[in-house]
């Protein structure tokens, strides 16, 4: 403690000679000037009693100016400099050891200086914004390992039961079967959160060609033919012709394949499923609705967050990550995405961007 002390004794001291030799040579000079004009304009002669008794004079107002300037400026910079410096280099430090809670109070103004006001605002951005990602890393993680384990103890507990003498054929087909679709959900998840991990990291780029968007749509619906004629739903189209757009194929790809999916999924056998494109000026609009089970308006709020499943008697055919991929990959476009539902009838999911 001693060794901080003494190096403020001396910085002060230093501060205190500067401002003595700065006023003693302004004072000085005024003094020098004042007698010198006071003298030849009156005629005065001064002798070296008077210069003697004026240098003393002077010298003991040089030291009280000194010493209130002196005294001023300290206030100043421990109030305006050392108290805002040492606050930030506390939060700072806070900072580095994963404390994003801090908040730094603003400084008082001095002469209209903001300065530091400003640095404190954007230490305080900052650290709500690294507070924001810490919560969502935490949540995401948590959503993550409640993901992996279902499927893993789904495909553990039947590959016990597996290995039971005397079980059946037909119970080690369905047995098989139940770990096959968790093998495929454990797929899928992990695929996700790689493509959407890429998304959120600009590590994907969307690599412009133009192509007919009705044709790409229409590819996309045919991928989910045998899901639809199992469940006997009615597909109606309404594509615009010719429609061409400049843009990423796959990408756009990614975001039907789940519309579509989700609109299969959630549909009731002989339901309908319905896959409309048209254009608005210098905009196209695809809406692909359903006559599932509806959304309701406190779930909708929601649904493209990651791992948010609103309905949880579906969980086991999603993983919450497709919406939120689908909301990404509009909005690398510019575009726009919103959806409609009746709770219990169904629901319409709209996508607009610029064809270009």
């Amino acid at each position: 403690m001693r060794k901080p002390k003494f190096k403020q004794v001396m910085r002060s001291i230093n501060h205190y000679i500067v401002f003595f030799l700065l006023v003693a040579f302004v004072v000085t000079c005024c003094m020098m000037l004042f007698v010198t004009t006071l003298a030849n304009t009156m005629g005065l002669v001064f002798n070296k009693d008077n210069i003697a008794a004026a240098a003393k004079l002077t010298f003991g107002n040089v030291i009280l100016i000194t010493a209130l300037f002196g005294s001023i400026d300290h206030y100043r910079r421990k109030t305006m400099v050392e108290r805002p410096v040492k606050q930030i280099l506390e939060a700072a430090d806070k900072i580095m050891q994963g404390d994003f809670s801090v908040r730094i109070e603003k400084v008082a103004d001095f002469a209209g200086e903001t300065g530091f006001n400003e640095i404190i605002k954007a230490i305080n951005a900052m650290t709500a914004e690294l507070q924001g990602t810490e919560t969502l890393r935490t949540d995401f993680i948590a959503n993550v390992s409640h993901e992996l384990k279902t499927p893993l103890a789904v495909m553990g507990n039947y590959a016990t039961m597996l290995q039971q003498p005397g079980i059946t054929d037909e119970e080690r087909r369905e047995y098989a079967k139940s770990i096959s679709e968790s093998a495929r959900r454990l797929a899928q998840l992990i695929t996700n959160i790689l493509k959407l991990n890429k998304l959120e990291n600009q590590q994907i780029f969307p690599q412009n060609e133009e192509f007919d968007l009705g044709e790409l749509l229409c590819a996309c619906l045919l991928q989910f033919e045998d899901a639809w004629e199992e469940k006997e739903l009615d597909i109606e189209t309404d594509i615009e012709d010719d429609v061409r757009i400049r843009s990423d194929a796959e990408l756009l790809s990614l975001v039907w394949n789940n519309l579509i999916s989700n609109a299969v999924k959630f549909t009731p056998r002989g339901g309908t499923v319905g896959v409309r494109l048209k254009t608005e000026g210098d905009q196209v609009v695809v809406s692909v609705s359903d006559t599932g089970c509806g959304i309701k308006p406190e779930v909708g709020q929601h649904i493209f967050e990651k791992f948010y499943q609103g309905d949880t008697s579906h969980a086991t055919q999603g993983n919450g990550l497709g919406l939120a991929l689908v909301k990404r990959v509009v909005d690398i476009f510019s575009g726009e995405i919103g959806v409609q539902s009746v709770y219990g009838k169904g629901s319409t999911f709209t996508v607009k961007f610029r064809r270009g």
